[in-house]
């Protein structure tokens, strides 16, 4: 099912145990692109802080939900200070 259909049956509200299945589905497939989103920003350069400031989270907080995760032949910008 595609990413559109799947919002529009998390969003009907007749239907709650569709909802949430389709509420899960998203949430997937979310953290999967976050995760993809992420490996694209350090691959550019970026630092976790300028990832975190483009989430909206603390630089500690994303560092410790994708720090494990990434693609380990991603170069990853070491803290300096």
């Amino acid at each position: 099912m595609e990413s559109t259909a799947i919002a529009a049956v998390a969003a009907d509200l007749s239907d709650p145990r569709a909802g949430l299945r389709a509420v899960s589905s998203l949430r997937v497939l979310a953290d999967t692109l976050e995760l993809k989103q992420v490996e694209a920003a350090l691959r550019a350069g970026m630092s976790w802080q300028e990832i975190a400031d483009a989430l909206g989270v603390s630089r500690q907080a994303v560092h410790k939900k994708y720090a494990k995760r990434v693609d380990p032949t991603i170069p990853v910008p070491r803290r300096t200070s």
